[in-house]
């Protein structure tokens, strides 16, 4: 089974925090968030047990999209290099670059 996402991590500690607020019984939080995100009791129980530390609901990240660009071969190998030196995504790295190089899309222009 593959691992859940941060979206759906944050979705599941957010339910969880609402079961918590709602259900009388641990059991049946337990019963309930693995029936309603189709996931073991073991596993619901984990993510009850981190919400009950959580003050505010978790917020989501933004919805990521693949797309396709055609780089040199040097830039992408000094990505590469880059990334793992910093022990980063390849994606994470273009994201903060692009973000740096990009107008925040507020204020004149």
């Amino acid at each position: 089974m593959p691992r859940a996402s941060q979206n759906q991590k944050a979705e599941r500690l957010n339910h969880a925090r609402d079961l918590l607020r709602h259900v009388d019984q641990l059991v049946g939080a337990v019963e309930q968030l693995a029936q309603d995100c189709s996931i073991s009791r073991r596993q619901a129980h984990r993510y009850l047990e981190q919400a009950q530390g959580l003050k505010q609901p978790v917020p989501l990240g933004e919805t990521k999209l693949a797309f396709t660009v055609k780089l040199p071969h040097s830039l992408v190998q000094r990505v590469r290099t880059f990334a793992a030196a910093k022990g980063l995504s390849i994606s994470e790295v273009v994201s903060r670059a692009l973000l740096a190089l990009l107008p925040r899309g507020r204020g004149r222009g």
